[in-house]
This record gives structure tokens, sequence and C-alpha cells, in this order.
């Protein structure tokens, strides 16, 4: 447990002293120029002390002190899968606070010095499965404190690739995936989305490989270290939410697709990765022109193995995406669409605790959207938001119907929830579909006008729905406040279900794909079944098929298109659930290959949970492929399935 024992003076300090405002005010192997600090980036980012901005998956008390910079200085063990060095922490603090605490899981401390060397006294509390365990350090009058520390070999937010786990099968690999609470597995600091911190970095690792981080890369070829190592080092100058520092080490390759955008790879999959990411310019001066402008200098994409259990995570400067989204044909960018989007809704401004999650999703899946419309036309951007509906429908469904308070925009996790339970597609569609609703009620114009003004008022602060609500009534229904109410604000997010004058856009591009399912399960021919359309129609089509399809009307589909040897990740998914619902036996093939190749927790969950609900057959397939498939999972995509299929270890 914690040791709180702050006074009521300490308090009142500290509400003086933590809180602060916001001030108003090319084919290199690592591109490093980026501009100058934007002048509305605070040194010292502010906290909000309201109630709902209370973190309960944090042990720190910033009303009292917290930490403002991290700077770590960490050697990367490939044999020991441990990262081990120091992190040295800036507090702002009340004149009279004595102690700090900090978030920690399984970190090995071995010292926790001052600035100048001295000994602090510190203790570690009793940890608990998600949140792990704090750290209480007592400050002695001091406002920076090291600590010297290795990680577990299991750290939850690491993971560790032989090289057989690699596209280039010859070096090792290790990545970062912080969000939501994991990243104090590898750094002990606050970790809490509402405690925003710079931090800088000097990382050493063996000469053959090369480490990137969401930072701006100071040492873009590393310095010499000792032996066969070598140092890389970055900063970051402008304060992040903890769970956006990200590392990623390995045999990786760089090339420039414009002067300020670029992408990061193993050198197998360098050309292919450009290639599908060649439009990443043009997304960019699209957000631009939409919400302001992109005030973190570079925007480059790296593209993990195929472990990586997100499609994308919008790490400051340097997205981290699943190679399953290279499909060939540049059909499934929406999502780097919507990493960058994060760059304004998350990054720029991010929900101050997990209650809010919605607040970074919901924003950023609205804007997706309108980038994916300015570049490729209202029909595709009608198809992906169509596609985004249904899926609401169905996340609806497995949240227990309309009724469910997981169907709420603002949630309520309790501490001993894991934030995970909130990062659903409630938070991203029901979001998005929010904001259109806005969006028709007030016009185009008005809503991008007021969005942009939104950025900029709370730009590198953190935010909460109540904060949001205030916004918005100040600052768009101002002059009207009865369309505000016949809106439903907070019916919207601390309501649950849908109501009922949500905007649907519907695709005019699919009642044809509804039809031609109606028509095929009906008895129609496969050679009737479009054959040239886009990816969005073609998932469209698999998702209307009715879910108890004969082994024949399967067969006829699988042998006319080779659904079972798809290329295309979100076809090859929505081909799988329907097949594996149906005991289609050439499906257990196509589903092993496919679920032991990658680990995107999107596929892979709700594959392995359709094959437990098929009985005997489904269940020893599915408890047969995941022995397979476990080790080379990520910790979030095991964690989820582990509870599906009932892991035992065994």
């Amino acid at each position: 447990m914690s040791l709180r024992i702050f006074g009521a003076a300490a308090l009142a300090g500290a509400l003086a002293a933590c809180t602060g405002t916001a001030s108003d005010a090319a084919s290199s192997p690592a591109p490093s120029g980026s501009p100058a600090a934007d002048a509305s980036a605070p040194a010292v980012a502010p906290v909000l002390l309201t109630p709902e901005a209370r973190d309960v998956h944090s042990y720190a008390v910033p009303s009292v002190a917290r930490v403002t910079h991290v700077a770590l200085d960490l050697s990367a063990d490939f044999d020991a899968h441990v990262l081990r060095g120091t992190a040295t922490l800036d507090i702002k603090a009340a004149d009279d606070a004595n102690q700090i605490v900090l978030d920690t899981r399984d970190l090995r401390i071995a010292s926790v010095t001052d600035g100048r060397g001295r000994t602090l006294p510190w203790k570690v509390g009793e940890s608990h499965p998600a949140h792990g365990a704090p750290l209480t350090v007592g400050l002695d009058g001091t406002d920076r404190i090291k600590i010297t520390y290795a990680t577990a070999p299991d750290a939850p937010a690491l993971q560790w690739l032989s090289p057989k786990q690699t596209a280039g099968g010859k070096y090792p690999y290790l990545f970062s995936q912080g969000e939501a609470i994991l990243n104090r597995s590898w750094i002990p600091t606050q970790d809490s989305p509402g405690i925003r911190q710079t931090w800088d970095a000097s990382i050493t690792v063996p000469k053959s490989l090369t480490a990137v981080m969401s930072a701006e890369m100071l040492t873009p070829e590393g310095r010499p270290a000792s032996g066969d190592r070598h140092t890389f080092r970055f900063r970051m100058d402008k304060p992040v939410a903890p769970y956006l520092i990200a590392l990623a080490i390995g045999n990786l390759e760089f090339k420039a697709l414009g002067p300020r955008t670029g992408v990061w790879t193993e050198p197998g999959m360098l050309k292919k990765a450009a290639w599908e990411f060649a439009d990443l310019p043009k997304f960019v001066d699209a957000a631009e022109d939409l919400y302001g402008p992109y005030r973190w200098g570079r925007y480059d994409v790296l593209v993990l193995p195929p472990s990586f259990p997100y499609g994308g995570m919008e790490n400051p400067r340097l997205t981290f995406a699943t190679p399953t989204v290279i499909a060939g044909d540049r059909s499934l960018v929406s999502l780097v669409a919507h990493e960058l989007a994060h760059s304004w809704s998350g990054n720029l401004v991010t929900n101050a605790t997990w209650d809010d999650f919605w607040l970074n999703e919901g924003f950023t899946t609205y804007f997706e959207n309108r980038i994916m419309e300015k570049l490729y036309g209202k029909r595709r951007a009608a198809m992906e938001a169509d596609l985004g509906w249904s899926g609401l429908q169905e996340a609806i469904k497995d949240a227990g119907g309309p009724s469910s308070p997981d169907t709420q925009l603002h949630l309520n996790l309790t501490a001993d929830r894991d934030p995970d339970a909130g990062m659903g597609e409630i938070a991203y569609e029901k979001g998005a579909t929010f904001l259109r609703t806005i969006e028709k009620a007030v016009g185009r114009e008005r809503f991008d006008e007021y969005l942009r003004g939104y950025f900029d008022r709370h730009a590198f602060q953190p935010q909460t729905t109540a904060g949001f609500l205030k916004d918005i009534r100040a600052h768009l229904f101002k002059d009207d406040p009865d369309l505000a109410k016949r809106i439903g604000l907070e019916q919207w997010v601390y309501e649950p279900g849908i109501p009922d004058n949500a905007v649907h856009v519907k695709s005019d591009a699919f009642p044809a794909m509804d039809m031609a399912a109606k028509e095929y399960a009906e008895g129609g021919l496969v050679a009737s079944v479009p054959d040239d359309v886009s990816t969005q129609e073609r998932v469209r089509f698999l998702n209307r098929l009715p879910r108890d399809l004969s082994r024949e009307r399967l067969a006829a589909l699988d042998e006319r298109f080779d659904f079972s040897h798809a290329g295309n990740s979100e076809i090859r998914f929505a081909w799988l659930m329907l097949a594996l619902g149906n005991r289609y036996p050439p499906a257990a093939e196509s589903a092993e290959q496919f679920l032991t190749s990658q680990g995107r927790r999107k596929f892979v969950a709700p594959l392995f949970e359709v094959m437990m609900n098929e009985g005997d057959w489904g269940q020893s397939l599915a408890r047969r492929i995941y022995a397979k498939a476990r080790p080379g999972y990520h910790s979030v995509t095991s964690g989820t399935v582990d509870e599906i299929v009932g892991w035992n270890g065994a």
C-alpha cells in the first residue's frame, strides 16, 4: 500500500504548485530534424483536479507531487530479455510535500537517489494484478530523483522476439506497447494519462540493431558505447501522456516519403511498406487543412512484426503499425488516417482518465473518416462509416444490449477493472456517431470551426467529458442552448444505448452487396456474386451472409474467390468468422495459418471465440492452434485469449 501521509497544508499548496495553465502563446538512415518546440506547448502541462479527473488506475497523487520530466538511460539485454539502467524524474511538489508516489509493475528497484547522489528512502507497496505496485519515495527537499532498476523478463509492455519471429529471421527484436497502463512495467513514473510529461532517453543496443522511439532522434547512427554496442538518444520536448512513450529495437531501415514523413521497418518489408504508405504526405496535409497545424515535427510510421497486438498505436512522431494493413492495394490505409488523427485527438488533447477513452477514440474515428473523404472521396468514406455503424451494433450486442452501462461513452470503471475493459468499438463508433450527429445539427462548417478551436484551446492538456461538454456549450452552443438540449448531449455521453437522433451514414454501394448476399444464401449462382469490388464491399458481402450456410455453399465461394488464402487481412478475417462458425473443414488450416502468422487482437480474439462456441470440433481446434500461436502473441492479445480458451499453461 502507498504511504500517503500528506496533510491539508500540503494539498492546499499543491493546488497552486501543480495545476498550472497552458500558454496561449529524406532518405537518410534516420530523420532527426524537426521544427523548434511549438510555442503553445507548456514546459509543465496542467493537471485536472476535479473529481471526475481522478484516475483510479494510478497510485499517483498529482495534487501533491507530480512528475514533469522523465530521463531514461537504459541498456537492452536481448539474452536476459531485460532493460536495465536508470530513470531520472523531475518533480513538481508542494513546499511541504515529503514524498511522491509512482506507478511500477514488477520492476526490480536497486536504489533511489536525489540529484546529488544522496540515498532517498523508498518503499514498494502491495501489488495489484493489473495496477502493479506503488513506489513511494521520500523527497527530503529534492525536486529530482534517480531510480536504478531493471525490468522483469516478462514485463507486459515489452515483447522480446527471437530472430525467427521477425520478417528477416536473422536478428532479434523488441517493441513496447504502453496503452493503457502497461508502461509502468518498464518506466517507473506516474503512469496516468492526465499527468503529461516531457522526456528524453539514451538507449544502448547491440551494434547490429537500431533503436527508434516516439520522439526526435538525436543520434541517427548511434554513438559508440562499449564493445559491440552503441547508444541512440531521443528527446520529446512537448508534454505527453506517459502511455505514449514507445520504444522499438531491431534490424530497421528507413525510407523517406516526403520532407517530414517516412516509413521504418525491417529491410525485407521496406519496399512494400513504402509503396503502401506512399500517400502519407497527403494524409498530413489533409489533416492540417481540416483541423490546424501538425505540432509534432515529423510523422513517420514503423511497421512492426506480426505479433503487434493492435492495428496501430498513435505514438507521437512515430505511429506503430501492424503489417496486416499491407494489403498490396492501399485498401486498408484508413488505419494510418486514424493514427495520424490521434496527433490532434488523443496526443494533443488527451483523456484525463480511462473513463473518458471516447474523447481519444471517438474524436479520432470521426476525424479519420473526414481525412478519408478528403483524399479518397465521399463514397469510400461512406463505406467505411457504414461498416463502422454495423460494428457498433455488434458491439452493443456483445456488451449485453443497449441497456448495458458499458455502452455509455463516459464509463465508470472501478479500480478493480482493467482499463482495457473500456477499449472497444463503443468508444470508437458511438463517439464518432455522436460527433456526426452534432455536425448534422449545426452544419459542417460551424462544427469544423469549433473543432479547430477546441484543439487549440486544450492543446497539450488532459480533458474530461465534463470539460468537453462545458467547452462545447460555451463555444458552439453559446447562442443556441436549446439546440444543445435537442441534441441531448448528456444522454449521448452519460446514458447507455444509441439515442434516436443518431446519424447513420449509409453507403450507396452496400445495397447491391446486401442483395447479392441474400440471393446467394437463397441458392443463387456463385457466378452472379460481384467480383470486381472494393475491400469494403467484399467485407460487407461476407458479413451479410447468414451464419448458417451449408458446406456446399461455402465451398463454392471459396473455390471462386479463394477466401481461405486471401492476402487481405480484413477479407480473410470476415471469411473465417463465417466459415469457422459453420464448421467448414478447410477453414481449420486457413485459421491456423492466419492465427499463427499475426497477433492482432481485433482478429485473434473473435476467431478463437467463434471456435470455442462450436462444440468439440471448434474447441479442440482452438486449443491446438492457441498452444502453437500463444508464444508469438503480445501480452495484450494473450491476456484476452487466455480467458476465451480457458488457458491453464498446459
